[in-house]
């Protein structure tokens, strides 16, 4: 049930999915992987959503070069408190009606499904793809949909995978190759890209529009171009 202060706080998004949409994000976890350029944005407006629970998974702590793009690190945290625990302290004032949980460290083949149980979505803002792998072999393994997002430059890319119905993120870049060193980004990019994806985790939970189904969403913000790739 949603409280006064909750149906007062959520008014305007319980106009477009009603209550009972509000009351599955509430009943939903969902783990942002990556509490960087990405997983800010889709952390902020997953928490202002009204998400239940969320689970911020990294292992870094802020850098001074971070902070063109990872907005929910500030000057004070540089170098001292790990991502996700710097995250958790601005959140739970942002939303102190739902809860934040973390995790300090790395994922792997041993951790994850520990790590992971009781996830409803997983959101990858992650900037490697052997991890990106590792979530998609588990959200294969489990049948958790798995909302992939990367930036670049002033490029980016969204797609929504969903066990059973939608390719895998192996099929999608199977020759893909890691990129060595520093790549270029401004925060915009990965704030467009990460709304993007928290929108996507929404539309999942409560059945609003459609989701990036088989579809892979490319985006040039330098010329303001949006194009939708079909993977069937």
């Amino acid at each position: 049930m949603l409280s006064e202060r909750e149906l007062e706080r959520y008014d305007r998004q319980i106009m477009i999915f009603g209550k009972e949409g509000q009351e599955k994000l509430k009943r939903a976890k969902v783990a942002v992987v990556g509490v960087g350029g990405l997983g800010s944005p889709v952390a902020y407006y997953l928490a202002s959503a009204g998400i239940g629970t969320l689970l911020l998974i990294d292992e870094q702590k802020p850098e001074l070069s971070n902070l063109n793009r990872q907005i929910l690190h500030w000057e004070e945290d540089l170098n001292k408190n790990p991502k996700p625990l710097s995250a958790k302290w601005k959140l739970e004032r942002f939303n102190s009606d739902i809860r934040i949980e973390t995790f300090v460290g790395k994922l792997t083949a041993e951790n994850i499904e520990e790590v992971l149980q009781g996830v409803d979505v997983i959101v990858d803002c992650l900037d490697n793809f052997e991890t990106r792998f590792l979530l998609d072999d588990y959200s294969q393994k489990k049948g958790v949909p798995l909302v992939h997002g990367a930036v670049e430059g002033t490029f980016g890319q969204v797609t929504t995978i969903v066990p059973g119905k939608t390719k895998s993120l192996r099929e999608i870049f199977p020759n893909v190759r890691e990129k060595k060193g520093k790549f270029p980004i401004i925060g915009a990019t990965a704030g467009v890209i990460g709304s993007i994806q928290a929108m996507e985790a929404i539309k999942l939970l409560t059945g609003l529009g459609e989701p990036l189904l088989n579809k892979l969403l490319l985006v040039d913000l330098a010329y303001n171009t949006f194009d939708v790739v079909e993977l069937r």
